[in-house]
């Protein structure tokens, strides 16, 4: 704990088995309280290695509910656990959980109620890996979503967040997609809702077995996080009501 605040790392897995270990293995659990593994029907050993490792909140989905969804059921039970702080960490070991200690104190401190690791604030990105055309995607859908929102936001694509109990409890992200877009359209109700964002530097790792999007499915995306903008914008400007918000 840090002043009195219990801290959860929620770890959304799928096929993690070969990266999982080193990721939990550097988690700082001298201030973490609990890890909740939730594996989305994982076809490796993910859940046989988080019981080995020691993790003794595992969830498993009987069918694949997506990325989105399994942020759902992380977010869900951190807070039924009775999580004043929880940080999304990929088990796949592209961000480093050595940050996890500066993220809860940001918070634990009522600094910021939300902490982004970006890997875009001191080109982290390149260095670490990211492709040329992914790194393009980001900045130029970012610059977008600024605009939308009336934000200053390096990045809205890192999956490494931090969460205070109050942001999750006020949001309605069971709502929100299934799909990679959930991340974008959380961190659309979190501005939405007035919530300030603090920005972290983070190196991150790109290699073979790191998760990560295709092409295809990148494009997809894209249009999601250009949709979900929109709306922010429309809302914003009362042009519509979404029930995202």
């Amino acid at each position: 704990m840090l002043y009195q605040k219990k801290i959860i790392i929620v770890l959304p897995a799928y096929n993690a088995a070969k990266t999982l270990e080193i990721s939990y293995s550097e988690i700082p659990m001298d201030i973490v309280d609990d890890v909740i593994l939730v594996d989305d029907c994982s076809t490796d050993n993910t859940v046989e290695i988080a019981k080995r490792i020691g993790i003794k909140n595992i969830i498993t989905h009987e069918k694949n509910k997506g990325y989105g969804g399994n942020q759902k059921t992380c977010y869900n039970k951190a807070l039924e656990l009775g999580a004043d702080i929880v940080i999304m960490l990929h088990p796949d070991y592209q961000y480093t959980p050595k940050l996890i200690p500066v993220m809860s104190y940001i918070i634990a401190y009522e600094l910021y109620p939300v902490v982004l690791g970006s890997r875009i604030l001191g080109n982290g990105a390149l260095k670490g890996g990211m492709p040329f055309y992914k790194y393009i995607s980001n900045r130029l859908l970012t610059l977008f979503q600024n605009v939308c929102s009336g934000q200053k936001l390096s990045e809205y694509h890192t999956g490494y967040r931090a969460f205070s109990r109050e942001v999750l409890e006020k949001i309605n992200y069971n709502i929100n997609s299934d799909n990679f877009v959930f991340d974008n359209q959380m961190l659309s109700q979190i501005i939405m809702a007035k919530f300030d964002i603090a920005e972290v530097t983070t190196p991150t790792k790109y290699f073979k077995e790191a998760s990560s999007i295709n092409f295809k499915r990148s494009v997809y995306y894209g249009l999601g996080v250009c949709g979900t903008s929109l709306i922010h914008l429309f809302h914003r400007m009362g042009l519509i009501k979404s029930k995202l918000y």
